[in-house]
């Protein structure tokens, strides 16, 4: 394939050298002014090079940049984080002319940890759940992404439909509430990132854990996703549809 980046922070680095590994070829890379790599960089979406698809672990507004410039016709798979709702919609307006594929997490494992956590949601009715996330000391936003998600699909269950997130309980004076689910981040070190959800009984607990031991499988998540991506229909596609 040939494969146009956008962004080149760590992540963009791992999916360049893993892609060339494979023998893919990195045909650009877009990045914010200011921004460099090693190959042919451009600082616009509006005049980019031949190529396959262009795999995105950018910032959010660069991301929505790019999904709101009309020459840009390639295929898409968007792994930013941030401003979710936002990304979404402007994905799905785009995949209107072209396939999108987003996802805040590029593992297919967490993919599969969201549907393990659907059936304990559903299974568990009476226990309390909480979600707990680490990450290393440079990512910006808190909780991550896919936290998020794991919330998203713990209230996509008609028993959980009206739970609550709650993400600070320093300033309350009150037992928990049935309904609530405690949201807690954690920034330290070189934490690649772990996600935990505990379902507290009775007596007993149940621990639904991801550990992401290199960044290596974000990306190469991505490279797994774009060869069937760029077979598909205009349209947004997720883990879930593609």
């Amino acid at each position: 394939m040939k494969i146009i980046l956008v962004g080149y922070g760590a992540m963009g680095k791992s999916v360049a050298r893993l892609a060339e590994e494979k023998g893919d070829e990195i045909s650009g890379v877009v990045v914010p002014e200011g921004d460099e790599s090693p190959y042919q960089t451009f600082h616009s979406f509006t005049d980019l090079p031949d190529a396959d698809v262009m795999i995105d672990f950018s910032h959010p507004d660069f991301t929505l940049e790019m999904l709101k410039t009309d020459e840009v016709k390639l295929p898409i798979i968007i792994a930013t984080t941030g401003q979710k709702e936002e990304i979404i919609e402007a994905a799905k307006e785009k995949a209107k002319d072209q396939p999108i594929f987003f996802s805040p997490n590029m593992s297919y494992g967490v993919h599969v940890l969201t549907k393990v956590v659907a059936l304990a949601t559903e299974l568990l009715e009476d226990y309390d759940i909480e979600l707990l996330e680490k990450h290393h000391n440079q990512k910006i936003d808190a909780p991550s992404g896919t936290l998020n998600l794991l919330l998203d699909t713990i209230q996509s269950i008609d028993s959980r439909s009206d739970a609550e997130a709650v993400y600070n309980r320093h300033d309350r004076h009150e037992k928990r509430q049935e309904n609530e689910i405690g949201v807690s981040a954690i920034r330290g070190g070189t934490i690649v990132g772990e996600h935990d959800v505990f379902f507290a009984g009775v007596d007993e607990e149940i621990t639904i854990s991801h550990r992401a031991q290199s960044k290596d499988i974000f990306a190469n998540g991505a490279l797994q996703v774009a060869p069937k991506l760029i077979k598909k229909e205009k349209g947004y596609y997720t883990f879930d549809n593609l």
